[in-house]
């Protein structure tokens, strides 16, 4: 049994309020729907910007005006909009999203917390947080970042931030929507939802479907011209039932969903040079890749307020199932002079025994020699997530003080169940042809973990200061057991207690501006099965910050700095090919440092009274670096000297929109700017020395409102046709999502 005792360090918790638009709506409909105000503004946890937000802590909310813009389906794309944030894109689509924070690591998203309405999202968030699955974005109706000391109130990581994602709210009046829309390579799309509601009863019923037949062109074509797309499903319902009175406002709401997915996804990428030739392309060997995988939610909330306090309590169970059948290697591991990597075998494609195997990954060449066969593994594993929590909030004046506390309490059990397998093909005329070799089960285990979480804040105010005192505490009890046969163990157990306090304040210069600063813990736990050498990832993190809003006018500039006692990272096939012999595996670096810049402003201008021009700029600088120099087996560190980067961290990122809107059409246009990307920190490994190119990024949208019959728009994606690598990982050169076109048809009643 491990037990992680830690001391005390200092943060400052966010909090704010929402102010629900009821402009439009009859007075008997204004009134219903002041009964939920209070509710829907506790399922969000940023809350609509209204004057001045006096919480210490960076945050921004995109609203569901502000996501129609530019239609996205990509959490990549909506998400360049936040100051702060890195991504490594892969697919081109978002379907395995990879996203971090102030310089945490992107892969995956599992150093943020991703919440859907307030719950953890994830698969498994504490016992394997990487994020195979992710929402379906268009859906959301408001996505919600924050970051630096705000991050203590929502866990169990709390180095970087929380993304919450906030699906549509029951609402006190009938409405519904169609949206169906078509595009480049396929694309297709069908999105409806349906209120109905009658006194206290409000149902809501939505569906969501995306196709595409991808943008790669797959060697060999035949049966596999067309392997490269995906297709989407998601389906939500929720039933809430109002239970108001003269004193209290009470509301119960039940949610189930269920979406799925298949896709024909590969981790194989390109070499340097054929991705210069086509990067489009997508070599026979990843003929055979498929994801497939169902989620299914439910959800129960129970919310209870008063004049002074709210109390609402969830109960959720999520489970999901996936198997992702991808070529993992060639059949080379037992002979030292054959053995290669995927990554290895790219890099250099035309040294010694790298060019068979080349010509046989792109078909050139039959398999003839045993190290020739390709090995395709499906991952098949199954995830739960459960549990309970409760949130609190009350006002009240003592000692001459204005308090807002909060506190809250959660249960929460997770588990995954591994069942790898593994099969033999030969190459043959471009096609992989089983060897007719057994199937091997080649990783078989489970992994749990049940986790009490509990905070406590109290914001205190007066005259113009606020002053914000919290502390977060994380008990972990997790649970590993290997299940193949020969190395069956019984379960081990690991326990990690962690107290997460911190502090920030708040002062206002006067009604439209104000200083904040804070300080805070992070925290990131370690996976069930790692051993007790692996270390929990620990940080100090703090922040100063200046903001301003006036009207439609906003200016937000934070600087951050987060110092690492350690960066922990996990060897996964998402990372590189020769993580597959250690899938899962942790590793701890040195002491590292991640500061920054992040700034954002926004405004509109009026050019007449029925023709306005909206813009907005979106900055990061980072400076993300190794502090001391050591040497680990990890695939992208290997022997790092200090002042070696920490990969996957841009420098500089620039988000620029500016639009034209009228009365019944606007033009919006969006371009970003992202420099390059290191692949790996130091020496000895592969991709050592290799960066991405710097890339600018263009997208262009327009809409027409019919009167009384709906809209018409338009967008185009990357409208400069830009080609560039995004990235060399997990084995090859990938390519960014070219120029695309969708046209789309939405009605309201």
């Amino acid at each position: 049994m491990i037990k992680t005792n830690t001391t005390f360090s200092r943060t400052s918790l966010l909090t704010a309020v929402v102010v629900i638009a009821t402009t439009g709506l009859s007075q008997e409909q204004k009134g219903d729907e002041k009964k939920s105000d209070k509710y829907s503004e506790r399922m969000l946890i940023v809350g609509k910007a209204k004057g001045l937000n006096t919480e210490a802590g960076s945050a921004t909310v995109i609203d569901e005006q502000q996501l129609e813009k530019f239609e996205y389906d990509d959490i990549h794309q909506i998400l360049a909009q936040v100051p702060g944030v890195n991504i490594r894109e892969e697919d081109g689509f978002g379907l395995r999203p990879n996203i971090g924070f102030r310089g945490v690591t992107p892969e995956r998203s599992k150093k943020i917390n991703i919440l859907e309405d307030g719950i953890l999202i994830g698969p498994a968030p504490y016992s394997a947080p990487a994020a195979y699955y992710f929402p379906m974005v268009s859906r959301l109706s408001n996505v919600e970042v924050f970051k630096g000391p705000a991050a203590i109130l929502y866990g169990p990581n709390t180095v970087a931030g929380t993304l919450n994602l906030q699906t549509r709210q029951v609402s006190a009046y009938d409405e519904g929507m169609v949206d169906v829309a078509v595009g480049a390579d396929g694309y297709q799309k069908g999105h409806a939802y349906i209120n109905e509601s009658s006194g206290n009863f409000g149902v809501l019923l939505e569906g969501l479907t995306v196709n595409s037949d991808g943008f790669k062109q797959l060697d060999g074509g035949g049966d596999y011209s067309k392997g490269t797309g995906f297709s989407k499903n998601d389906f939500i319902g929720k039933l809430r039932y109002n239970l108001d009175s003269h004193d209290y406002n009470q509301v119960i709401e039940i949610k189930l969903g269920y979406s799925d997915e298949l896709s024909d996804e590969t981790y194989l990428g390109l070499t340097d040079q054929d991705f210069a030739a086509n990067p489009y392309r997508r070599y026979a060997a990843s003929q055979l890749g498929q994801m497939d995988w169902t989620h299914n939610q439910f959800q129960v909330n129970h919310f209870l307020s008063g004049d002074s306090f709210d109390v609402i309590t969830r109960v959720y169970r999520n489970n999901f199932e996936r198997a992702w059948r991808k070529l993992n290697n060639f059949n080379n591991q037992k002979n030292p002079a054959t053995r290669r990597s995927l990554q290895q075998i790219l890099q250099s494609p035309t040294d010694s025994f790298n060019a068979i195997y080349y010509e046989v990954l792109s078909g050139q060449r039959d398999s003839e020699e045993s190290y020739e066969q390709l090995l395709i593994g499906t991952n098949d594993r199954e995830f739960y997530s459960q549990g309970i929590q409760s949130d609190a909030s009350w006002q009240s004046d003592l000692w001459g003080w204005e308090h807002h506390f909060k506190v809250g309490v959660r249960f929460h059990e997770d588990e995954i169940q591994r069942f790898h397998t593994e099969q033999s093909f030969n190459m043959v005329s471009g096609n992989l042809v089983s060897t007719g070799n057994p199937v091997q089960l080649t990783t078989a285990n489970t992994e749990r973990a049940e986790a009490w979480s509990l905070y406590l804040q109290d914001t205190l105010a007066w005259d113009q200061w606020e002053l914000t005192l919290g502390v977060r505490g994380e008990l972990i009890d997790s649970y590993y057991q290997n299940n193949l046969e020969g190395k069956e163990l019984d379960w081990l157990k690991k326990t990690t207690e962690v107290w997460l306090p911190g502090v920030s304040t708040f002062y206002s210069i006067d009604n439209n501006s104000g200083v904040f600063a804070g300080v805070h813990r992070g925290f990131i736990p370690t996976s069930p099965q790692q051993s007790p050498e692996i270390a929990i990832e620990e940080s100090v993190n703090t922040e100063l910050g200046y903001r301003f809003a006036n009207n439609g006018t906003r200016f937000e500039i934070v600087g951050f700095l987060s110092d690492f006692e350690n960066l922990k990272e996990s060897c996964t096939a998402s990372t590189a090919s020769n993580c597959i012999n250690i899938l899962d595996q942790e590793f701890n670096s040195g002491n590292a440092k991640v500061s920054g810049v992040e700034l954002s402003y926004s405004d509109r201008l009026s050019i007449s009274s029925d023709f306005d021009m909206p813009f907005s700029v979106i900055y990061t600088y980072n400076n993300a670096e190794f502090e001391e120099a050591f040497n680990s087996d990890y695939a992208m560190w290997g022997e790092v000297d200090a002042g070696d980067p920490i990969p996957y961290m841009p420098e500089n990122q620039l988000t620029l929109t500016a639009g034209m809107e009228a009365n019944q059409w606007r033009i919006n246009l969006l371009a970003r700017y992202t420099s390059e990307l290191y692949e790996a920190a130091g020496d000895g490994v592969t991709l050592s020395g290799v960066s991405t190119e710097p890339m600018w990024i263009t997208d262009i949208s327009a809409a027409y409102d019919f009167i009384n019959s709906g809209s018409l728009y338009f967008k185009l994606d990357n409208v400069f046709d830009e080609k560039t690598i995004v990235s060399r990982r997990p084995y090859g050169a990938r390519p960014n999502k070219p120029q695309q076109w969708f046209m789309g048809y939405k009605y309201r009643w």
